[in-house]
């Protein structure tokens, strides 16, 4: 049980690292870059990074780009991997380290199967209202995810609110790394990651 003292204290933040840990689900850190903050988005690129440095990386060639403006195609577009005009690609080190472009079936299938290396994950973003969607619609809906995905997504958001940090806190400058690129969204995902370890792994934030 968590002290009611009032106050945030170590043992607090020790008791939150106890259950995070205790859950036995991995946690997986996703970002997804999509073409506009629309219902009807569509997804550009999907990043997820793991503690254990396993990753997983694709780029859609069926997002639609009529939806794509000047601020999309300046930092999203530019930023993606993959050479214009590849149309399809694939690069894999066994199934730890998947990076894929192709259609939105071919991501899906090979996400599913980069999945199937773990027993139990949770996702953790960051703002993930429509990154969450956007996952779930990979399998077709909330009701279809893998079986070894926990259903309720995290955010670091939140985990900021409770840590008594402003959530709107520049990811780039709390981690203290400034090689990653904003808005590529692998790099992204492992922003997320490096937050949240330092906020995990120190009760004193």
């Amino acid at each position: 049980m968590l002290p009611n003292d009032g106050k945030k204290s170590v043992f607090y933040y020790a008791e939150l690292q106890r259950q995070a840990l205790a859950t036995k689900r991995t946690p997986l850190f996703f970002d997804f870059e999509f073409t506009g903050l629309v219902q009807n988005t569509t997804p550009i690129s999907l990043g997820i990074a793991s503690l254990d440095g396993a990753e997983f990386y694709a780029e859609f060639n069926d997002y639609k780009r009529e939806m794509v403006d000047e601020w999309i195609a300046e930092n999203v577009i530019k930023n993606l991997v993959f050479p214009y005009p590849v149309s399809s690609a694939l690069k894999s080190s066994s199934n730890r380290y998947v990076h894929i472009k192709s259609d939105t079936a071919a991501v899906s299938k090979s996400l599913r199967m980069w999945l199937s290396q773990f027993d139990k994950v949770e996702f953790w973003g960051d703002c993930l209202a429509y990154d969450w969607v956007l996952l779930c619609e990979l399998f077709g809906g909330a009701r279809f995810i893998p079986k070894n995905v926990y259903y309720i997504p995290f955010d670091i958001c939140t985990l900021f609110r409770t840590k008594g940090i402003d959530p709107d806190v520049s990811r780039t400058d709390f981690v203290g790394d400034v090689s990653f690129v904003r808005h590529n969204a692998l790099d992204d995902a492992k922003t997320i990651m490096g937050c949240w370890e330092r906020m995990i792994q120190n009760p004193f934030l």
